[in-house]
């Protein structure tokens, strides 16, 4: 049995069934093994950002490792972006890249990198094989990392060599690690700042946002008369009937350092303090109050979930009813197309269980507060900030739960950079729903402008963050990689389109035509 061929039993083994590959001649006998092996799912993407982005996606709702399979250091390079999303969302993620023969890398050939070097600043575990006898225990090793709660970015450097030679047996199944459980001070430390009568801020993410994390937050929060808040962008948070409500910080720092100016005392579950996603002249970084005390109930490995049983088993809390949010919808919209009037159709029609990946940008600011009753979902966001990992994020979560409708909304800035994505879509045949809030700009950036302070709202600067001359036609890009589109351009249009694709299985595309001013937001 060779390297490849060891290395993917090896996998398949631990439970990693999933590979999202854009591979090159250094990975043939990768591609090989998974053609031999009938337990591994491969699936074929234009480009690595896209591998890596439904990485990401399987990760957060498989809560396991898919694999991605890319060549060389470029094909890394290419996938980074959306590693960096990965990376902070702590997903579970496996690469196998691709590297020149041992011996052929003396010879700097014209594709030959630093892949370590290029790998490190996206992942968490890094290693280079160094034979074929050592390649399975090492693809052990990196489903290991992976594993680590609540994940991370395991990378493997596979040289065309130790893929090809003769190798060793593959290593069986291998203990998925588990959270630590934090220390018994910090649940008494935090029971200690919630009984002492100061305004409280409870600040969760990651491991804090399961369902029954939220469930125990609540009584705490009722108990002791303290607010919850997630960060502003999660790796995955369930939403809708019958779940418990959580306030999201706000983007912007004006508006996150208002909500939580009252607080003399935060506590922080599965995250960190927060502070803003860049520096502006003149404004504060940090969003919490001068002098807020800060503990840490969990850290992010930490098991958040048991702590916070601890603390609501601490305060006596047991009996604290819970707050579940009712099945309400908000009412459609008719007449003209608009933001809002998206957003109400999205919550009147969105199916029970369904899964919404957001990179809706500026135009999308009413999706998320309209569905906070609508029926069950779990939403994922953008958590890295690196645009264009909303379509290829789809991808991952609709391999991972087939039986689920994924609603993937998008701005057309961002679209454009993982738009190969719809190719895969269409060639899976992925029951996906994309949303393109067409306006023809990147709003975000024009709002940025003027925040910095960069005031110049000529025809120059603004040509740089417009999308027109000559318009984008997704309907167009989506049919011609397999994908039904459709346009609407007004209300009654959006409201139809979007209730037959929430019945149908897709994928489809829905453009829908805005002319939006949503300068008040910054």
């Amino acid at each position: 049995m060779n390297g490849a061929m060891s290395l993917l039993k090896t996998l398949t083994n631990n439970g990693v069934e999933v590979c999202f590959t854009n591979p090159g001649t250094s990975e043939m006998h990768m591609v090989a093994a998974i053609g031999q092996t009938g337990e591994m799912r491969s699936i074929l993407s234009l480009f690595e950002g896209v591998c890596t982005g439904a990485a990401d996606g399987y990760g957060r709702i498989a809560g396991k490792p898919a694999c991605t399979l890319l060549h060389l250091g470029p094909g890394l390079s290419n996938g980074s972006a959306n590693l960096h999303n990965a990376r902070k969302a702590n997903s579970p993620v496996i690469n196998l890249i691709g590297d020149h023969a041992t011996y052929h890398k003396k010879y700097d050939a014209p594709l030959n990198s630093d892949v370590i070097g290029l790998a490190k600043p996206v992942s968490h575990w890094v290693r280079s094989v160094a034979d074929a006898v050592s390649l399975p225990s090492d693809a052990a090793d990196a489903v290991v990392a992976a594993n680590i709660k609540p994940g991370q970015i395991a990378t493997l450097i596979v040289p065309a060599d130790c893929a090809w030679d003769e190798s060793v047996d593959p290593i069986g199944q291998r203990a998925t690690p588990l959270a630590p459980l934090v220390n018994a001070d910090s649940i008494t430390k935090a029971a200690e700042m919630l009984g002492n009568g100061k305004p409280t801020v409870i600040l969760m993410s990651n491991l804090a946002l399961t369902e029954q994390s939220l469930r125990f937050a609540d009584q705490v929060a009722q108990h002791s008369n303290a607010r919850l808040f997630c960060d502003t962008f999660t790796s995955r948070l369930p939403r809708g009937e019958g779940r418990c409500s959580v306030e999201r910080l706000a983007y912007f720092a004006e508006q996150a350092t208002l909500q939580i100016a009252h607080a003399e005392q935060l506590i922080t579950v599965g995250t960190k303090a927060p502070v803003g996603f860049f520096a502006y002249p003149g404004k504060v970084g940090e969003f919490y109050p001068e002098g807020c005390e800060i503990h840490a109930l969990a850290d992010v490995h930490e098991d958040a979930e048991a702590a916070l049983q601890g603390l609501v088993a601490e305060l006596g809390a047991q009996n604290q009813a819970l707050r579940l949010n009712p099945l309400r919808y908000p009412g459609l919209s008719t007449g003209e197309i608009s933001p809002e009037s998206i957003a109400r159709a999205f919550s009147e029609f969105l199916p029970t269980d369904a899964i919404v990946v957001d990179e809706s940008a500026t135009a999308g600011f009413l999706t998320y507060p309209l569905t906070e009753t609508a029926e069950p979902h779990d939403w994922l966001s953008l958590t890295g900030g690196s645009i264009g990992y909303g379509l290829p994020t789809s991808i991952g979560a609709a391999v991972a739960r087939p039986e689920a409708k994924v609603v993937c909304l998008h701005g057309d800035g961002g679209a454009m950079y993982t738009i190969q994505s719809l190719w895969t879509m269409a060639r899976e045949q992925l029951d996906i729903c994309i949303v393109i809030f067409a306006n023809r700009k990147y709003q975000i950036l024009q709002i940025e402008l003027a925040r910095v302070g960069a005031q110049s709202m000529n025809k120059k600067t603004l040509d740089m963050l417009d999308l027109s001359n000559p318009d984008l036609d997704f309907v167009g890009l989506a049919n011609s990689m397999g994908v039904a589109g459709y346009k609407a351009t007004t209300a009654n249009e959006f409201n139809l389109m979007f209730e037959r694709a929430m019945k149908e299985p897709g994928p489809r595309l829905i453009e829908a035509i805005l002319d939006v001013d949503v300068s008040g937001l910054g």
